[in-house]
């Protein structure tokens, strides 16, 4: 067994911008994942601590053992406790149930899929097998071949198919999960109210913001273009988080395809659209390009990978078809998808990790920042893409 690091030692993570910076939480140590694995007797005995997670909102590693190697997450008890994680790990357990590759989470002596100590919460999972060929990426970067983003638009469909017939309510309102009971109503302003009414820390933030103001300007625009589509937005769970490093692959080519799905942590019951929509916005918009003013200074072009789109959106047709509408749908959804998860991340920044500076960006930059882009020429040019499908629907029925 290697030496444990002290508790206090931190990893650097991937930070809100392109930066590295020190993570938000303390390193998971040897000594601290040993104590954590005598409650999961299937996982044998802790040999050595082999990679820290670079993700910013918990603190993960692998640590290989007796018999495998797993994976284990720590989240400070205000971000998930065992009920909160227990609610994504039922749907990875159907998912797995319905044939898809999904890590398996490990269960206790008690057969609990999370467990407690002190003002930590953790999980323990199976490492999965596939190439981690993305391991490095930040979120909005795009994929590295059009194959792998074909291959991602077909697997994620595939989940969806899965998915269908998966009853359990929406989660409890926490931390960092990507819900959708705002947008998707009639009226999106009472919805919203209540959403923040059920966040404190969010309410405490809006309240030297005209946020009421600065959401009907800059979001209900792009609401009354959904509105016409929202019976096609059918409640379903699904991924939420679906970027290509979230994805194991079966080689190191460029024509890979995807071997196993990662990281539920954001999983919710919103509808398929939404989760499509947030795959675009994961993967073909390079947002830290938008948002570095070196790169707008010197006149940066193609933020947008309409290639890797064609085949992203290819992929998902071929296994789960969509309707004319259903593609208008997409195009109107898209500009609002970002909304209610920024507003967690605005949550989680103020009222849990106290940075001003990733509060204002979550707010400014992601929830109104990102919607206004989409009325940019090359926001347009994005969504009439998408609608151009629903067009060639039309002409081919």
């Amino acid at each position: 067994m290697e030496a444990a690091s002290h508790h206090l030692t931190r990893v650097l993570s991937h930070g809100m911008n392109a930066d590295t910076v020190i993570s938000d939480w303390p390193a998971l140590t040897s000594a601290e994942v040993t104590r954590v694995l005598q409650h999961y007797p299937q996982a044998g005995i802790p040999k050595r601590l082999v990679w820290h997670s670079p993700r910013p909102f918990s603190a993960g590693c692998v640590m290989t053992t007796s018999t495998m190697e797993v994976f284990v997450k720590r989240h400070h008890s205000s971000v998930r406790d065992v009920d909160g994680l227990s609610e994504e790990h039922r749907f990875i357990n159907h998912l797995r149930s319905r044939g898809i590759a999904v890590s398996e989470v490990l269960t206790t002596s008690d057969g609990a899929t999370a467990v407690t100590d002190d003002h930590w919460t953790y999980e323990v999972h199976s490492v999965a097998s596939g190439i981690d060929l993305y391991r490095d990426a930040v979120s909005w970067t795009p994929f590295s071949s059009r194959v792998h983003a074909h291959e991602a638009g077909k697997a994620l469909a595939r989940l969806h198919l899965a998915a269908e017939g998966y009853a359990a309510p929406a989660r409890k309102a926490q931390a960092l999960v990507s819900s959708f009971t705002i947008f998707s109503q009639q009226d999106p302003m009472p919805a919203l109210q209540d959403y923040v009414g059920q966040r404190p820390a969010i309410g405490d933030y809006l309240k030297h913001r005209n946020w009421r103001d600065e959401t009907a300007t800059t979001l209900l625009p792009f609401h009354d273009r959904l509105r016409p589509y929202l019976d096609e937005l059918t409640p379903l769970w699904t991924h939420n988080d679906w970027h290509a490093s979230n994805l194991l692959w079966t080689d190191r080519s460029a024509a890979a395809g995807v071997e196993t799905i990662l990281d539920f942590g954001l999983s919710d019951r919103t509808c398929a659209l939404h989760d499509l929509a947030t795959a675009i916005e994961r993967n073909i918009i390079e947002w830290l390009s938008i948002q570095d003013k070196q790169n707008a200074q010197a006149g940066k072009q193609n933020v947008v990978h309409p290639d890797l789109l064609d085949a992203m959106l290819d992929g998902y047709h071929l296994i789960r078809p969509l309707s004319a509408r259903q593609w208008q749908a997409l195009a109107a959804l898209l500009p609002l998808v970002h909304a209610e998860f920024a507003l967690a991340e605005l949550a989680y920044f103020h009222g849990i990790t106290r940075s001003a500076k990733n509060a204002s960006l979550a707010y400014d930059t992601y929830y109104l920042g990102h919607a206004a882009w989409f009325n940019s020429e090359e926001g347009q040019r994005l969504l009439e893409q998408i609608k151009q499908r629903a067009v060639s629907r039309q002409s081919n029925s």
